[in-house]
């Protein structure tokens, strides 16, 4: 059973990002307090909740939470600070929008580039032991799946619709023989019998 907070006196924001280990789409991150006594049966990692119960849980979340933000980190910003860097960014920017501000943050992971003011908590799988944390992985998930579904109508041969991104045989296939999008790390190893650099050279449909 996930827990509803790390200490009751303060109002946590739970954090998390998906999208780390993806080879194109930006980095997604989350922000969510929730009432002290929120409740749902379903709510747990993400990553341990089907697709349809991760989107019959994200309007609960948005509509129950007392504040949630969703934010990201592009593309060209993981380039440029990492991939790393950029989900904590990206954290930072879902902070600085909550309409309620938190007295403390509860961290998916084992770091974090801390936040003004306020002190944190870094919780290794969190995303399996707090409310919090669980229901802002289930954001920045939706949200980021979301847009890579936009984003596979446009780039078809991709087959984001289905991997989002990550680096699956299909998806590699894919770079191999068209090159890379605009929408791809190129600080990333995207194949590993080429040169980078030629991927994004060639054309793309």
């Amino acid at each position: 059973m996930l827990l509803p907070f790390f200490d009751k006196n303060e109002t946590e924001a739970g954090c998390d990002e998906a999208g780390r280990g993806c080879l194109a789409g930006p980095v997604y991150s989350a922000a969510v307090i929730l009432p002290k006594d929120f409740k749902h049966p379903l709510l747990n990692d993400s990553k341990q909740l089907t697709e349809k119960q991760r989107d019959t849980l994200r309007p609960i979340i948005e509509t129950e939470a007392l504040a949630w933000k969703v934010a990201k980190c592009s593309p060209e910003e993981i380039d440029k600070i990492n991939i790393l860097n950029a989900s904590y960014l990206a954290m930072h920017r879902a902070i600085d929008d909550l309409k309620i501000p938190p007295t403390s943050l509860l961290i998916d992971g084992n770091r974090f580039n801390p936040y003004p003011d306020i002190p944190h908590h870094c919780i290794i799988k969190g995303d399996g032991k707090y409310l919090s944390i669980a229901a802002a992985s289930i954001l920045a998930k939706t949200w980021r799946d979301e847009e890579m579904k936009k984003l596979a109508k446009l780039f078809p041969n991709y087959d984001w619709e289905k991997n989002k991104g990550y680096p699956t045989k299909a998806h590699r296939a894919a770079i191999r023989l068209y090159g890379a999008t605009a929408f791809h790390r190129k600080s990333f190893r995207l194949l590993p019998d080429v040169v980078q650099g030629d991927l994004f050279k060639k054309k793309n449909t």
